[in-house]
């Protein structure tokens, strides 16, 4: 790791490309593609977060597609792989959460809590994207580039949004307000 990419802010390093990239979805054009990217892995899981969703899922299941049901019901909503969980893949390309909007991929679990059926937005693998939290001893925090999320870079640009304060709500979650407000003053 080249440590001039990075920073810390209390015991987080973080890859200076959260602070500095222009970032803002634009769902229009990449169909909520960090949904439905083409992997073998779902989304990461904490441990913790696969007792939540097994304890709300009967709430979410009402806004999941009948095929992600029953791909869950008969083999479960999630996988360990390489010593770490991930949500169920479908096919090798949709997380099982998902259902689709006006060709739009959004997810069930943020659905139902939108609808006030759950008090889990989704998982802070789902809420950080693009941001992807690694353990080296401690985390590390980095901007994970998809071709898919292209329209996202020109939009932050326009916007003059960076990554870092378009997952701004996901980051207090992560941490808390004070922390984020030191990452955030980083990019002054």
């Amino acid at each position: 790791m080249n440590n001039t990419n990075f920073v810390s802010v209390d015991d987080v390093l973080i890859n200076m490309e959260v602070i500095t990239t222009p970032f803002a979805c634009d769902v229009q054009k990449c169909k909520g593609a960090c949904c439905t990217f083409e992997s073998s892995y779902g989304a990461p899981l904490k441990k913790e977060e696969i007792k939540i969703i097994a304890t709300i899922y009967d709430n979410v299941k009402e806004f999941m597609m009948p095929i992600y049901i029953k791909e869950v019901e008969q083999y479960g909503f999630y996988e360990f792989k390489e010593d770490e969980y991930f949500t169920r893949s479908f096919n090798d390309k949709d997380c099982v959460f998902v259902y689709y909007e006006k060709s739009i991929a959004k997810c069930a679990i943020e659905k139902a809590f939108v609808e006030g059926k759950i008090n889990f937005k989704k998982p802070i693998s789902c809420h950080l994207f693009p941001i992807r939290v690694n353990s080296f001893g401690g985390d590390v925090l980095k901007f994970e580039k998809f071709k898919e999320c292209e329209p996202a870079l020109e939009n932050g640009a326009k916007s003059n949004i960076s990554v870092a304060k378009f997952c701004n709500e996901a980051l207090i979650r992560y941490r808390n307000k004070k922390w984020y407000s030191a990452l955030i003053n980083l990019g002054l």
